[in-house]
């Protein structure tokens, strides 16, 4: 692995663990970027643009690094000043993609996914067209996962409804433009294979004890053991072709079975993909 593709590395290493201090949001940075992938090919971009939007797709939380997990994982709804500490994650990720040699890469998708085209987003209130392309089609794509994902306070949605909010909230919320397009690619049914997966053909998996996402990874085989990082609970891997379950064992994970972890297969295979597209010789420079 060159000096480059270790950079882009240890960004993805970085989202990933990130992501793993929250027990209900396994997969989130995985989905988010295919769902931007998929509507960046519906936009008809090249495919080094492609390439740079999944990737921001992926690295858009980072920021939630700054979030206390008493916040984070609080099982109810957020107060206004919780809500308000929330708000602080997309400038909190840009200092932290801040010296990085391929911050350009994503530092769109981080700073403002959070904007809306009538300008009452955050965390700087763009409007319309200031509003960075790839900062709108993640916007979109985060937006959808987040409410047809589980979440402490409530079952995630169906995808019907998702679209439904989605487009009464076209020109307002969300671009109307990349809007269409999205709802087009839902009610074709082209995003149903990464609602509720981890990655391609591994679907999420709830933790038998108490609900939260259990992730389970394509190396896992029948017999392995999994953990909740909410409960701590052990659960057993059962793999019947493409099916995948999980079965509470009755112990608890020791505190070195609930450390967080990063996917090094998926990663290894999302930065192969990005050299291979974009050529990372060329990836510090991207606007």
């Amino acid at each position: 692995m060159s000096h480059m593709e270790d950079l882009l590395k240890s960004l993805y290493v970085m989202a990933s663990l990130v992501e793993a201090r929250d027990p209900y949001t396994g997969g989130h940075l995985w989905r988010v970027s295919q769902f931007s992938r998929l509507l960046a090919e519906a936009a008809g971009l090249p495919e080094t643009d492609i390439e740079r939007i999944a990737l921001g797709g992926f690295l858009h939380d980072l920021g939630k690094v700054g979030v206390p997990d008493a916040i984070l994982n609080k099982p109810d709804r957020l107060t206004d000043e919780e809500y308000a500490v929330i708000k602080t994650h997309p400038e909190v990720g840009n200092r932290v993609l801040s010296g990085h040699p391929l911050a350009a890469l994503a530092r769109a998708a981080v700073l403002s996914h959070h904007e809306m085209p009538d300008g009452n987003g955050y965390p700087h209130r763009l409007s319309g067209d200031e509003i960075a392309f790839d900062a709108r089609i993640v916007g979109i794509c985060d937006a959808f996962d987040a409410m047809t994902s589980t979440r402490p306070y409530r079952r995630g949605m169906p995808v019907h409804k998702a679209l439904a909010i989605i487009e009464e909230n076209l020109g307002r919320q969300f671009d109307s433009a990349l809007g269409e397009r999205f709802l087009r690619l839902g009610r074709a049914g082209q995003l149903d294979h990464i609602v509720g997966h981890s990655e391609s053909g591994i679907p999420l998996q709830e933790c038998p004890m108490c609900g939260p996402t259990i992730v389970v990874r394509r190396d896992h085989h029948t017999g392995d053991h999994v953990f909740c990082r909410h409960c701590g609970g052990e659960a057993r891997v059962e793999r019947d072709g493409n099916a995948i379950h999980v079965f509470p064992t009755g112990h608890k994970g020791t505190p070195e079975d609930l450390q967080p972890e990063v996917d090094a297969a998926l990663i290894d295979g999302l930065v192969h993909e990005a050299s291979r597209v974009i050529g990372l010789a060329s990836l510090s420079g991207a606007p």
